[in-house]
């Protein structure tokens, strides 16, 4: 036992520290590592560092805690990019982290002052800390450039007994779920007129009834027996090939599969680096492989419909060309396209003139429907999008084709974490995912979570595969991002509460 609630707090040097730790804590509960239980541990430290602080040290502590956590959770960015991309991306994620913690140590040090009652601290201040951190969550998410939906602690839960609660709540609603267990820990250890067994049977409890909570069944409406091809090309931004390299790297890992009835065909991301559209040779492939496979294919390419270009994803049926086309909607910022190229140029212009194309925004709704068969389309970091996954359920999909290109960073942790999300994306809509790489990590994803195929990294091979179709709709998909504003809503309100008891305590 602390002691006091109203009293307990370390020493800014030492708070500095355990929140530099509990940052790679949090990360190792994240892939590569994959030790999920150690997510909330890192949460609840985070937590501890900022008790009794005041908003001005709680901006320091979580700046110091987002710092630890940040870089070492995208570390994969310096492999071709460097230090100055990983450490201004990780600054900023930062700084939504420093923002966070620093209201939250308000409500952890007001918090038992507005609601007194044992029950109050135990009940009500969990929540409004899980609520906090759900908001600096979804507002990193999608904020600014559209955001970046990394790092989210939910994601560190796709192997865990935790994970199928994310059909009732979605992304947003676990990583609440997972806070609010963690504050709930911190406060027990701060109350002081609770015995220690009494103590271990509420955190007992809480956990209990969180895993209580059955996994959403999922109805199958059908099958799909489909052909998923890994071309182990090295289609990076920073690699050297030749024109039509990577086209022929999935073609060959194709070539094999000949003779195998499949109601289609799917290739990653960049898979035809000559776009088909506009070139007759990289045409007649697609058509000579849809015809000998007796099915459509559903490739990436970059695409210039006019004066855009475009990362596409296309639907190839042999003889009609490109039937459909998803135009992705989620381009990624200072990769994928330069926004206010001329403001950030002066800071580091040799590192901005990489990115010599701004790729467009897609307006395409992100459906394929491959003779019957609804799909929804997610081109790289659209599998990490909220919005885009809703979208592709609220127009019927039937199973996600994840289409991804990781060659840009060889055998980091980069494309474990998209896997992971991949999984929780399976769970949370109650579809089937085929998560496809042109280098890894590539495996189909049932509505279970379960793995029923993968790949070698930096192999060339096909999962070949009859996969359940449903048309299922979980919870999580029917509120939509409800979950997200209630408790973000909760959060907010009880910050505001207070911080209007600060504002008492300072006039008296």
């Amino acid at each position: 036992m602390w002691g006091s609630e109203r009293t307990f707090s370390l020493p800014l040097w030492a708070s500095v520290l355990v929140a530099a730790g509990a940052g790679a804590i949090l990360d190792a509960g994240f892939p590569d590592r994959g030790w999920w239980f150690l997510a909330p541990v890192g949460v609840s430290l985070m937590l501890v560092a900022v008790l009794g602080r005041n908003l001005l040290s709680g901006l320091l502590v979580g700046l110091v805690a987002g710092l630890s956590f940040w870089l070492i959770h995208i570390f994969w960015i310096t492999l071709y990019l460097g230090l100055v991309p990983w450490f201004a991306l990780g600054g900023l994620e930062s700084l939504f982290f420093a923002v966070g913690l620093g209201l939250i140590a308000l409500v952890l040090r007001h918090g038992p002052r507005v609601w007194p009652s044992v029950w109050g601290r135990l009940g009500v201040v969990p929540i409004i800390v899980a609520g906090l951190w759900t908001a600096r969550e979804a507002i990193s998410a999608v904020w600014p450039y559209g955001g970046f939906a990394w790092g989210r602690v939910a994601l560190s839960q796709s192997e865990s007994p935790f994970a199928p609660i994310v059909a009732w709540v979605g992304l947003s609603g676990l990583s609440f779920i997972l806070v609010w267990l963690s504050a709930l820990g911190v406060q027990l250890c701060r109350e002081p007129n609770l015995t220690r067994t009494l103590r271990a049977g509420v955190a007992v409890g809480a956990v209990a009834l969180v895993l209580a909570v059955p996994a959403w069944p999922t109805i199958q409406s059908g099958t799909a027996r489909l052909a998923a091809v890994q071309g182990n090309a090295d289609a990076g931004l920073f690699a050297e090939y030749s024109p039509g390299q990577i086209l022929q790297d999935h073609t060959s890992a194709t070539l094999p599969l000949i003779g195998e009835k499949v109601d289609f065909v799917v290739w990653p991301e960049n898979a035809s680096d000559i776009d088909p559209t506009r070139s007759a040779q990289a045409a007649q492939v697609l058509d000579y492989l849809s015809t000998e496979m007796d099915a459509p294919l559903i490739t990436g390419a970059i695409t210039k419909p006019g004066d855009t270009y475009y990362n596409s994803s296309l639907l190839w049926e042999a003889g009609r060309g490109a039937v459909d086309v998803y135009d992705k909607v989620h381009p990624v910022p200072f990769a994928e396209y330069m926004p206010d190229r001329a403001f950030w140029r002066p800071f580091a212009p040799e590192l901005i003139d990489l990115i010599g194309r701004d790729y467009g925004i897609g307006t395409r709704d992100n459906i394929f429907d491959i003779n019957g068969v609804l799909a929804g389309i997610a081109i790289c970091f659209d599998i990490a999008d909220d919005q885009l996954v809703h979208e592709m359920i609220d127009d019927k999909a039937e199973i996600i084709l994840a289409q991804t290109n990781n060659a840009d960073f060889g055998h980091t942790d980069e494309s474990v974490q998209q896997l992971a999300i991949a999984r929780l994306r399976a769970l949370e809509t109650g579809r089937t995912v085929v998560n496809i790489s042109t280098v890894g990590s590539s495996a189909i994803i049932t509505p279970d979570g379960q793995t029923l195929d993968s790949l070698p990294t930096f192999t060339a091979g096909a999962m070949v595969q009859t996969v359940p179709l449903s048309n299922t709709i979980t919870p999580a998909m029917v509120a939509g991002r409800g979950w997200e504003w209630l408790v973000s809503g909760l959060g907010l309100a009880g910050l505001a509460l207070c911080a209007a008891a600060a504002r008492r305590q300072r006039r008296g």
